[in-house]
């Protein structure tokens, strides 16, 4: 609805069914809801990165989104792609 803070994002991809073993309790408006741990955000982001299928302004908006991570958790820097790591300071 117009002014929501929720965001839903749904996937088909099995790919991503594994996730739900490693997925963490957060309170998410008010409600104890699971959410993916952040080194699967970063493996769901990199996969997203790399499809060829997606459009190019939803990579490149991936990839910032990993740059980002990068920049506030700099301790994933080894499971980052090389072309992130280059493009970010350590």
């Amino acid at each position: 609805m117009p002014g929501s803070d929720l965001r839903i994002q749904l996937t088909l991809d099995p790919r991503y069914q594994e996730f739900l073993s490693t997925s963490e309790d957060f309170e998410v408006l008010g409600q104890r809801v699971h959410v993916a741990s952040l080194k699967d955000v970063v493996r769901g982001k990199i996969w997203a990165w790399v499809d060829t299928q997606r459009r190019a302004s939803k990579r490149k908006k991936d990839e910032l989104d990993l740059m980002r991570i990068l920049e506030a958790y700099p301790q994933l820097r080894p499971m980052m792609p090389e072309e992130i790591r280059r493009q970010v300071s350590e």
